[in-house]
């Protein structure tokens, strides 16, 4: 097996690892909770990355096995094999959760029947935006956030689009803080406390001071700034530009937090 192809399957076990653990959580969840209407969407969300996933592996074909056995997991079966409505959310994530670990299986293995092999595979990896954050639990979870956050502004749910975007930018702000070190930021000038009781807003200007981020910071609108109280149940409109602006202020922290990109 050459490096590349090496690689490219070490990247996908590590999403599909986080996909997993994820998608036990809210089967969790559901199983306490049924009808809670924030885990149904999250749920779908779920279901959607997975199927992104799914379909990265197959190359881009229906036909592939790992295709029709994700499109199968949606389906309930009558004794005769006919397909039935009446699946629950909890036994359809249970179902994608035994595709996910088919998946991990195929491509831990080195037969012809493995999901992607050096000689055929128009799968591309999945995204590796978040490579840089230095918690490695975090990133695929940043990485749903991500999908979820694009897709809200897409359905014009502009308040949750902001929202998630202001949460992973708190995120990864966060995470290069706590790598650089509090002596070294308090050198900077920065609050003696610890870094988990600073503010969103003292961790942006920290960050920027400590020469960790540009200014990009200062485009963020003044909803965005205060997006934890909306968290906590104070509710200011959100126009479709403050979650454009956010979503953008975003992007340009992760290439100032990964100049590499």
């Amino acid at each position: 097996m050459d490096d590349g192809l090496r690689a490219q399957i070490e990247t996908y076990l590590s999403h599909l690892d986080g996909l997993i653990r994820r998608g036990r959580e809210l089967r969790d969840a559901l199983a306490a909770d049924p009808s809670n209407a924030s885990l149904i969407a999250d749920t779908r969300a779920w279901q959607e990355a997975c199927g992104v996933t799914v379909n990265q592996l197959s190359g881009g074909s229906k036909a592939h096995w790992l295709a029709r056995s994700f499109s199968q997991g949606f389906l309930m079966r009558s004794t005769d094999g006919r397909a039935v409505e009446g699946t629950t959310p909890a036994e359809i994530i249970t179902r994608l959760l035994d595709v996910l670990a088919q998946a991990v299986a195929s491509l831990t293995q080195r037969e012809e029947g493995a999901v992607i092999s050096a000689s055929s595979s128009s799968a591309q990896p999945p995204p590796r935006r978040f490579e840089f954050v230095h918690n490695a639990e975090l990133r695929p979870v940043i990485e749903q956030a991500y999908i979820d956050s694009r897709r809200a502004l897409e359905q014009a749910d502009y308040d949750l689009a902001l929202r998630t975007s202001c949460g992973i930018l708190e995120a990864i702000v966060t995470d290069a803080l706590e790598h650089k070190g509090l002596s070294a930021l308090i050198a900077s000038g920065a609050p003696a406390e610890k870094i988990a009781d600073w503010s969103f807003e003292t961790r942006l200007t920290v960050a920027e001071r400590a020469g960790l981020i540009r200014s990009g910071c200062a485009r963020l609108p003044a909803v965005a700034r205060t997006y934890r109280d909306a968290e906590g149940g104070s509710k200011a409109t959100v126009s479709e530009r403050d979650a454009q602006v956010a979503g953008q202020v975003l992007r340009v922290i992760m290439r100032d937090l990964d100049p590499g990109r």
